[in-house]
């Protein structure tokens, strides 16, 4: 009697599940919900009116920035740690690998916020240390990005046209260079205080130069191809960044200055915050109503959400910090309620992007991959 031979069957084994899949989709551009918190905290510090209660909720918003930043880094490091293949990608995809940038003005932004507003809580003398570990970092990891990220730019990315997003590596030196100055009084006279100081004027040039490279790129292919994509249309904001950062920066440099450097050079720091600064701010004050303006059409042609709805915080929040330098140099009431103006312009943003991404993380619609079906968040019948 014949038998037929059964196929035997074989069991496989199921593939191994990937650990902490929650953040494997979290690129860098999420510590732009750091840098967006913490400058509400830090402008508003300084705002040239005394508004009741406004630092005490200042203080709470750099304390909220902080525990972000420190969940942020954590989710990184798993990111890092457990999703190389998305990390590689990320950096050789051109519009993502800019983004690196905001590590470093996430980390300052922080670091800036406790010594202005954090201090008040924990002392002066911790608040000096954290920003000097925060800065020291932020300033390493931006130098990095500087030059790492236009490597791969030219190396390894293939672009079709300019993006402001090319401007985020370049910038933050120019973050360091406008919150390093709150260190330098805590720094040894002479020598340490000089270094500090001339120091943070190198990275202001390092940034200035680079940008000044970029922003024709980016204004130029508006010009010849049009406006972006509805959902990069916010980006336009990042345009901002170095203007109002940079005036931020030379008027911290000219309030420093003396009694670190000569009396010659701590005399034309405070002349140049204002030569260069006045005419700068004009200048954002003038891409500010471009980018509104195409803002406003992008919104009427059914623009939604996105994480580049956080464009419209930090850069602004630098214009009000540059607008209060101003007018503390100039003693200007117009420059006073320029800051005001933008301040609140600014918490409206802030307000409207937090409340969007806490709803998508909650609905977990901004922790899927890009492409995903969005999640289902009701019954079906």
């Amino acid at each position: 009697m014949a038998t037929v031979a059964q196929p035997r069957t074989y069991r496989t084994a199921a593939p191994p599940r990937a650990k902490a899949p929650g953040v494997r989709h979290i690129g860098p551009n999420w510590y732009a919900t750091v840098m967006g918190t913490a400058i509400i905290a830090n402008a508003g510090a300084t705002l040239p009116v005394d508004v009741p209660g406004l630092r005490t909720a200042c203080t709470v918003v750099w304390a909220l920035s902080f525990v972000m930043l420190l969940t942020l880094l954590t989710a990184r490091v798993l990111h890092w740690t457990h999703h190389r293949d998305r990390v590689r990608e990320h950096l050789l995809d051109p519009a993502v690998a800019p983004f690196y940038g905001c590590l470093s003005m996430a980390l300052l932004a922080v670091g800036g916020g406790t010594m202005i507003v954090g201090q008040d809580w924990i002392g002066q003398q911790a608040a000096v240390a954290v920003n000097a570990v925060l800065f020291t970092a932020g300033t390493a990891t931006g130098l990095a990005a500087a030059v790492a990220i236009p490597y791969l730019m030219v190396v390894h990315h293939r672009v079709e046209s300019a993006s402001p997003v090319w401007l985020l590596p370049v910038v933050a030196p120019m973050v360091s260079a406008a919150l390093g100055p709150l260190l330098v009084p805590h720094l040894p006279a002479g020598q340490w205080q000089q270094a500090m100081l001339l120091g943070c004027y190198a990275l202001f040039g390092l940034s200035l130069l680079a940008t000044l490279v970029m922003l024709p790129l980016v204004f130029g292919r508006l010009v010849t191809a049009g406006p972006l994509p509805l959902v990069l249309t916010p980006t336009l904001f990042l345009v901002l960044g170095p203007l109002g950062q940079s005036t931020t920066a030379v008027n911290k440099f000219a309030d420093v200055a003396p009694g670190v450097l000569p009396a010659s050079y701590a005399e034309g720091f405070t002349a140049f915050a204002v030569i260069y600064g006045v005419p700068v701010m004009g200048f954002a004050l003038l891409w500010l109503a471009l980018a509104g303006a195409m803002a406003l059409r992008a919104r009427r042609q059914g623009m939604g959400f996105a994480m580049t709805w956080w464009a419209f915080t930090f850069p602004v929040g630098t214009c009000v910090t540059g607008a209060e330098g101003l007018a503390l140099h100039t003693g200007l009431d117009a420059l006073r309620w320029l800051a005001v103006g933008l301040y609140v312009a600014l918490v409206a943003a802030w307000a409207v992007a937090g409340a969007h991404t806490l709803r998508g993380l909650v609905s977990g619609e901004l922790l899927a991959a890009p492409g995903a079906p969005r999640p289902v968040t009701a019954r079906t019948t």
